[in-house]
C-alpha cells in the first residue's frame, strides 16, 4: 500500500466522512484512517438524522454537495417534520434511520470513491516540521506523509466509558479508543479540554408492552433530505411515547451517591441540552414525569433505543428504574447506558476555515472542536475538507457567513465565542433564521457548492430545473382573479371579497388565506410542485420580515469590508481595553464584523477599532 498522500483524514465518523469525500471528489489523493472500519458512519447514540436546527444543517450539507442527506434518505425508516405548529423558519426534518444500513451504505460509498483510500489504523503522532504538517504515524510504526491533515477524532481521544464504578478505557459501544494521539497534539502546542456525553440503554423489542404507550407515526407528504432522492423515502416504522414517574425519580435520587456524575468520578463537562436522566431529575425536581421515546435502531433488528434515559448509573440501578416506566416493566436490557469522557480542542485555536492556527495544513472538524451531534460534525467536516483541498491548491479559502448558512453560524460560534460545554445547534442561535430555512437550502448554497467543485452535473441540472420551476410558479401567481372567481373560497373563510381583481400572490399575502384557498380559486395550482408552492407562500407572507433581515445583513457586510487580518497589532490600538486586546489577539478575527462577535469584545471596543482603522487604514496588517 502506498504511504504518500496529499491529505489524511483521521476519523471515520460523520465529520471524517464529509471531509474525506470533499477532498477526494476535488481530485486529491486522500487517506481516511479509523481505529475500526466497523465504526465508519456509526451512530453511537440516537438512531436518527436531523431534528430541530440539525435538519437545516443536513439540507445545507446536501446543497453543498455532501453525502449525509442522500445516504440518510436511503436508510430512513420513518420521517417527521418537527415544529409544524410554528413558523416555516423552525420547521425541522427528522428521519429515523436504520443505523446498520446507514453504516453499510456510507462505507460502500467511501470504498468506491475515486482518489480515496480507507485504512483501519490508530494514529498516534501528528508529524510537523517548523509548524508545517508532514504526515501521521500509526501505532504499528507506519508513517504516512501528507501536506494536509484533517482531525475528525470524535469522542475517541483518551476516551473512557463510565457506568457506576465500572470504568473502561474504550471508545463508544466497545470500539477501540485512541490513547497516544492527544499527547502528540499537546506536544504540537494545541490546548485540550475534557468533555463528556452519554447514551441510554437499549432494550429487546419483544419484551416491551407497546399497548400502554402512545404510538408516534411518521408524517406524510414530507420532502426528503437530498435533492438527489427521487420519490418518497421509507416511512413505515413506528416509535412510541411513554413517561417516567415518581417511582423512577425516587430510585434515581436514592442512588445519586453511586452516580459518577455526582460523586466526582466524571471530570468532563456534559451537554446542557442533552442531559442524563439523573441530571434532569436533580435540576427539575418539580417535574413529576419526563418523556421517553422508544425508537427502533434498525428496520429488522430487535434493539429499541430508549430516548430520554441517558445515564451513567450502575447496571442494577438502570434495571430498577427502567422497570418503573409504563411499558418497560419487563423489558430486557441488551446494552446498558453509559457516559463517555474524551479530549477535544479549545476552539480559540481555530480559524473560520477550520484551519488550526500556527500549523500549516492542519484542520479540525466535529466533536474534536467541542460540538455534539452527527449533523454538526458533518457540516464542519465538509467545510474543513473543502478548505484542506483549497489549501493544497493554493486557492482562496471557503467561509460560510452567519447570514448564509446554519453551518456558518455553528463555525462562527465555535471560533469566536468558544464553548464551555458540548455545543448543540438550535434555531435560536441563528439571527437570520427566516432566511436560513430548510426549504431554501439549495437556493442558498448549490451555486456555492458548484463553485467549490462538489456539486456535480446531475445535481446541478436538477437545481437549475427546480429554479426554473420556482420562477414559473411566481409568474403563475401574478394571474388575477375576479371577485366572482373568489366568492365561494373567500366566503367559506369569512374573508372579505376583493373590490376588484386579485392576484394569486395577493391571495397568499393575506394572513387568513393559504394554498388551500388558492387551489380552490384556481385548481390548476394542484398540478405544480407542492414544496415549491409552499416555499413561495412563505416568501410572500414573510416578505416584510425578510426585507428587514436583508437590510441588517447589508449593514453587517459593511463591517466585513473593514479588514483586520491575522497579523493585526492590537497592542498599537489606543483606548482598547485589556480584556478586548487579549481576546482579539487570541482569536485573530479577519474583519471588524468577526471582531464584534467575540465574547468579551463590547460595542465600545468595536468603535475604538473602527476609529483606528479610519486613521491608519491597513498599516497594522
Amino acid at each position: 500500500m502506498r504511504k504518500d498522500f496529499e491529505a489524511i483524514v483521521i476519523g471515520g465518523g460523520h465529520a471524517g466522512i464529509e471531509a474525506a469525500a470533499a477532498l477526494a471528489r476535488k481530485g486529491h489523493r486522500t487517506l481516511i484512517m479509523t481505529t475500526s472500519l466497523n465504526a465508519i458512519g456509526f451512530m453511537p447514540c440516537n438512531p436518527n438524522i436531523g431534528g430541530t436546527a440539525k435538519g437545516h444543517i443536513v439540507k445545507e450539507v446536501d446543497a453543498l454537495g455532501g453525502i449525509m442527506g442522500y445516504i440518510a434518505d436511503k436508510a430512513t425508516i420513518q420521517t417527521r417534520m418537527l415544529n409544524l405548529g410554528n413558523g416555516a423558519a423552525v420547521h425541522s426534518l427528522r428521519n429515523q434511520v436504520d443505523k446498520d444500513r446507514y453504516h453499510a451504505l456510507i462505507k460502500t460509498e467511501l470504498e468506491k470513491m475515486k482518489n480515496l483510500s480507507v485504512l483501519e489504523a490508530e494514529a498516534v503522532e501528528l508529524v510537523t516540521e517548523d509548524g508545517i504538517v508532514k504526515g501521521v504515524k500509526t501505532a504499528v510504526g507506519d508513517y504516512y506523509t501528507a501536506s494536509a491533515v484533517v482531525l475528525c477524532t470524535g469522542v475517541y481521544l483518551k476516551s473512557r466509558i463510565i457506568t457506576g464504578d465500572y470504568i473502561k478505557e474504550s471508545g463508544p459501544s466497545g470500539y477501540a479508543g485512541a490513547y497516544k494521539f492527544s499527547d502528540s497534539l499537546l506536544k504540537a502546542g494545541l490546548p485540550l479540554r475534557r468533555f463528556k456525553t452519554g447514551t441510554p440503554m437499549r432494550v429487546r423489542s419483544d419484551t416491551i408492552d407497546y399497548s400502554v404507550m402512545t404510538p408516534q407515526y411518521g408524517d406524510e407528504g414530507i420532502y426528503p433530505f437530498s435533492e438527489l432522492t427521487d420519490g418518497k423515502v421509507r416511512n413505515d416504522a413506528v416509535c412510541f411515547l411513554t413517561y417516567t414517574n415518581e417511582k423512577t425519580h425516587e430510585i434515581i435520587l436514592q442512588n445519586l451517591d453511586r452516580s459518577p456524575l455526582f460523586n466526582g468520578e466524571i471530570k468532563g463537562t456534559g451537554p446542557r441540552y442533552c442531559p442524563s436522566i439523573e441530571d434532569k431529575i436533580v435540576k427539575f425536581r418539580d417535574k413529576d414525569r419526563h418523556q421517553i421515546f422508544i425508537e427502533p435502531e434498525a428496520a429488522d433488528g430487535g434493539e429499541m433505543y430508549v430516548q430520554g434515559l441517558s445515564t451513567s448509573l450502575p447496571f442494577d440501578v438502570q434495571e430498577k428504574m427502567i422497570a418503573t416506566v409504563p411499558g418497560l416493566e419487563k423489558a430486557e436490557i441488551m446494552r446498558y447506558g453509559y457516559a463517555i469522557e474524551y479530549d477535544c480542542l479549545k476552539t480559540e485555536v481555530l480559524l473560520p476555515t477550520l484551519a488550526v492556527k500556527g500549523i500549516k495544513g492542519l484542520f479540525a472538524a466535529g466533536q474534536i472542536n467541542g460540538s455534539s451531534g452527527y449533523e454538526e460534525a458533518a457540516g464542519q467536516g465538509l467545510v474543513a475538507g473543502v478548505n484542506a483541498a483549497l489549501f493544497l491548491e493554493n486557492a482562496e479559502p471557503f467561509v460560510l457567513r452567519r447570514d448564509e448558512a446554519y453551518i456558518g453560524v455553528l463555525i462562527d460560534d465555535l471560533v469566536n465565542k468558544g464553548t464551555e460545554e458540548p455545543y448543540r445547534m438550535m434555531t435560536s442561535r441563528a439571527e437570520y433564521r427566516l432566511l436560513l430555512r430548510q426549504d431554501n437550502a439549495d437556493f442558498r448554497l448549490t451555486e456555492k457548492g458548484r463553485k467549490i467543485g462538489l456539486v456535480d452535473d446531475i445535481r446541478y441540472e436538477k437545481f437549475l430545473a427546480k429554479k426554473a420551476e420556482k420562477e414559473r410558479i411566481f409568474e403563475l401567481l401574478k394571474k388575477r382573479y375576479s371577485p366572482e372567481n373568489c366568492r365561494e373560497a373567500f366566503e367559506k373563510r369569512n374573508e372579505p371579497l376583493p373590490k376588484s381583481g386579485i392576484s394569486g400572490e395577493e391571495i397568499l399575502r393575506r394572513s387568513t388565506l393559504d394554498i388551500a384557498t388558492l387551489t380552490e380559486v384556481d385548481p390548476s395550482f394542484k398540478e405544480v410542485d407542492p414544496f415549491l408552492l409552499a416555499q413561495a407562500e412563505t416568501e410572500i407572507k414573510y416578505a416584510g420580515y425578510i426585507k428587514k433581515q436583508e437590510q441588517s445583513i447589508k449593514e453587517m457586510r459593511k463591517m466585513e469590508s473593514r479588514i483586520l487580518g491575522e497579523n493585526f497589532d492590537y497592542s498599537a490600538v489606543e483606548g482598547l481595553r485589556i480584556e478586548a486586546r487579549q481576546k482579539l489577539s487570541a482569536v485573530r478575527p479577519l474583519d471588524l464584523a468577526q471582531a464584534a462577535r467575540i465574547s468579551g469584545v463590547n460595542p465600545a471596543d468595536v468603535v475604538v477599532l473602527m476609529v483606528h482603522l479610519q486613521k491608519h487604514g491597513k498599516k497594522n496588517d
